[in-house]
Formats: C-alpha cells, sequence, structure tokens
C-alpha cells in the first residue's frame, strides 16, 4: 500500500518552533504593559507634579487677592477654595458647577465677552443658558478628572500618590526580598541548630498579627521623631535664654549697672529695646532645629517603608530555605563544594542563579501586598499624612463625598479604580512570570 502523495516523510518536516517563555500568559502581557504605563506616568512625572509652579489649566479667579499665589506652591498641593468639587470636563455639570466654572474664567475674557453680547459682567456671570453662557464655556478650565474637596486637580493628585504608591511598594517589597532570601540562603545551608532556630523565630512572628506589627512600628517611629523634634526645640530654647541672661549682663555691667541675678529679669522686662535685640540675635545664634514639610514626608515615608518591609519576609525566608535545601543537595554543588569553591561564590554563581525564579515571582505578588497595605494605613490616617498624596489618602478623603444629598463620586472612583487596576496587573504579571519560570510548562 502507497502513502499519499501529498504526506511529508517525517524526517523533511520542518523542526519544531520553541515559544517564547514570557509570552505564554496573556494577561500578564496586558498587566505588564498596563503596569509600565503607569510606572512612566507616575514616576516620570515627579519632577513637575512635586515642584511649585503654575498649572496651564487652572486660571487665577482673583489675581489681586492676599493669597498665597500657586507659584509658590507644589502643583500637588495648589487650588483654588472656588474650584472645590468641580466634576470632571466631560460629566454634565449642575447648575452651582456652571455658575462656579463661570468664575473661574479670566477677567479679561469676562470683559470681552461681555462687551461683544452687550451684557455686564454680571449677568454674563450669572447666565446658565443660551449663546453667551455657552461662549462662556469656552474659556473654562478642563479637569480631566475633576477636583477634591480644596479645589486641587484630582489628576495630578492621582499622578502624585501613585509615585508615592508605587515607591513605597516597590521599595518595600526589594527591602523583604532580600532580607527573606538572605535569612532564608542561610538557615537552609548551614542547617542544624542555627537552622532550627532561625526558623523557630519565624513562626514566632508568624503568630503575631501582621497588620498590628506594621502598626506598631509605624507609630512608634512617629513617636519617637516627634519627641527628638520637641527635645531640639527645648535644647535649643534653653542654650538661648543662658545666652540671653550672660549677654545683658555683660551689657548692663559694661554701662557700669551691676545688677543681681535676682533684679535680671525685671531690668530685662524693663528695657524692652535690649531684650529685643537680645532675643532676635538669640534665635539667629541658637535656631530652633525644626523639619520642614518635605523632610517630614520623607521621614514618614521612610519609617512606612521599613516598617512593611520589615515585617513581610517571613514567607519569603521559608520559600528560599526550602529551595537552597533542596539545591544543595544536587550533584553540582557537591563537586562545588568538593573543589573548595568559597561560600560567597556559592552563594553568587550557583544558588542565586538557581533561585532567581521564585525570587523574581515572590517579588511580583509582594509589591501589590505593600501597596495594598500602604493604602489601608494612609486610608486609617498612619502612612502617608496630608497634603502629600497616596491613593490610599486619596480614598479616604473621597469616601466622605459620598452622600445622600449630593455625591462627589469622582473622589472615590479614580483612586480606587487606579489602585485596583495597579494591584491586578501585578498579580497577572505574577502569573505569567511564574508560568514562564515554571519548567513543567515548557513547550518544546
Amino acid at each position: 500500500m502507497t502513502a499519499p502523495q501529498d504526506s511529508i516523510p517525517a524526517i523533511k518536516a520542518p523542526p519544531p518552533t520553541r515559544d517564547n517563555p514570557l509570552t505564554r500568559s496573556l494577561a500578564g502581557m496586558i498587566g505588564l504593559a498596563f503596569l509600565a504605563v503607569m510606572l512612566a506616568a507616575s514616576l516620570f512625572s515627579i519632577p513637575w507634579t512635586f515642584s511649585a509652579g503654575s498649572i496651564p489649566w487652572y486660571p487665577a479667579a482673583d489675581p489681586s487677592s492676599e493669597q498665597t499665589p500657586e507659584q509658590q506652591v507644589r502643583r500637588y498641593n495648589a487650588g483654588l477654595t472656588s474650584a472645590a468639587r468641580l466634576p470632571p470636563f466631560w460629566v454634565a455639570p449642575g447648575r452651582d458647577s456652571i455658575l462656579r466654572l463661570h468664575a473661574l474664567v479670566p477677567e479679561t475674557h469676562v470683559a470681552d465677552l461681555a462687551a461683544r453680547h452687550n451684557l455686564s459682567p454680571h449677568d454674563l456671570l450669572t447666565s446658565v443658558e443660551g449663546e453667551p453662557a455657552l461662549a462662556l464655556r469656552a474659556h473654562w478650565p478642563r479637569f480631566p478628572i475633576g477636583t477634591d474637596s480644596l479645589g486641587r486637580d484630582l489628576f495630578i493628585r492621582c499622578l502624585a500618590g501613585g509615585s508615592v504608591s508605587l515607591t513605597i511598594g516597590l521599595l518595600a517589597a526589594l527591602l523583604s526580598v532580600t532580607i527573606g532570601t538572605l535569612y532564608g540562603a542561610v538557615a537552609g545551608y548551614v542547617g542544624g541548630t542555627l537552622d532550627a532556630v532561625m526558623m523557630r523565630i519565624v513562626d514566632i512572628l508568624y503568630g503575631l498579627p501582621y497588620i498590628l506589627l506594621v502598626v506598631l512600628l509605624a507609630v512608634a517611629a512617629d513617636s519617637i521623631i516627634t519627641d527628638r523634634v520637641a527635645s531640639w526645640s527645648e535644647q535649643a530654647q534653653v542654650r538661648r535664654d543662658a545666652w540671653i541672661q550672660d549677654e545683658a549682663t555683660r551689657f548692663l555691667a559694661a554701662g557700669g549697672r551691676l545688677v543681681s541675678p535676682q533684679d535680671l529679669a525685671a531690668e530685662l522686662a524693663s528695657n524692652e529695646t535690649l531684650r529685643v535685640r537680645l532675643e532676635r540675635e538669640g534665635e539667629q545664634r541658637f535656631p530652633a532645629r525644626t523639619l520642614t514639610e518635605m523632610q517630614r514626608a520623607v521621614l514618614d515615608l521612610g519609617t512606612l517603608l521599613l516598617a512593611i518591609g520589615g515585617v513581610s519576609w517571613l514567607t519569603m525566608a521559608r520559600v528560599i530555605r526550602g529551595q537552597v535545601l533542596s539545591l544543595k543537595a544536587r550533584p553540582f554543588m557537591e563537586a562545588a563544594r568538593a573543589m573548595g569553591v568559597p561560600v560567597h561564590r556559592l552563594f553568587l554563581r550557583h544558588l542565586l542563579p538557581n533561585l532567581l525564579g521564585p525570587i523574581i515571582v515572590y517579588t511580583t505578588l509582594t509589591v501589590p501586598q505593600a501597596i495594598l497595605q500602604e493604602s489601608f494605613l494612609s486610608f486609617l490616617g498612619i502612612g502617608v499624612r496630608p497634603p502629600i498624596p497616596s491613593w490610599g489618602n486619596l480614598a479616604a478623603d473621597g469616601l466622605s463625598e459620598l452622600n445622600r444629598h449630593k455625591s462627589h463620586w469622582w473622589m472615590l472612583f479614580f483612586p480606587c479604580i487606579l489602585l485596583g487596576a495597579t494591584l491586578l496587573s501585578l498579580n497577572f504579571v505574577g502569573e505569567g512570570l511564574r508560568e514562564a519560570f515554571d519548567p513543567r510548562r515548557a513547550r518544546r
């Protein structure tokens, strides 16, 4: 029986193609693309959102007012109270929002449109319908996702909040993975009594409430910082008072007026010119050591980073310990030890490359956990403090705006949707990497 003419012998068949392991998961690719866009938008915009300057689409309602100009505040905190709780520009505004948006149009445009339609500026600003109102709408500021309760642009706040949340999540995950990898590798490689003691410590820490530990560490660090700043101020005040007393005594002695320490306070109280001059010089010599807004924000973020990353390494330590116990019994490890390879070279050249798969996959699972914890703590008011935004405190601010009378839904919806989409993307990326590094899923 002859084979069909269209059949191809097996020896002439084309070789099988090897698939790219990183493209096995469509959800992982989509999550990676979304995460890349979110990271680029949040992190690359930090120099703009956290710097002082004006916002192009945010006109000044009253340039002659005595309030702080927008050029002197950071963009994430710049706003006008008259623009509070305005909806996104693509949502139909109500009558109150229309009148407030009219008031945000610069006076030059209002005067020009009023003269063009033979109306007074007041009549033009109070018009809701008709051709004059439509002409005035063309000069409205356009807020992409609305404003918050203080009139700050929610789009800029979400960008700045994303940079804070993502930075804390990534750095906390990196810290957690580093501690867990080193701890688990040492316990698994050394073994014996040291392994037993180190794992019992992990078991004890596992028995403690995780969130409670983070909260306690954050509150304790904040209390230490506050007490330290108060101590600095008290020490500066004591030195300043002692210097004023010495200088006043020298001044009076140089003028031939010797007074006792008991009468020195009364003499300073009666001589206002001397007292004011000495107090001014004392403040210059011994200034009070205080923290600026950005310094306090950096300390708070560092405290939150250490609190989250310092207690979330337990699972990583167990995973790495199990992998090391399995790897150190392999023939290539026995051969390396027999050749006298140093311990640090064993770890860097033999153990670490084989641990990269679990480390990378677990990192993608730790980042959303750290972001969620930061958002939860900020939601409770323990983490990032206003006016520094994060997705957690933005959601906390928006929660109070949901009520039966009038709901400003955009203040809660957009921070929550950004947070949820980012966490979902990170989980998709973790699933895709797990499939990529799993040898049982490889297709030849």
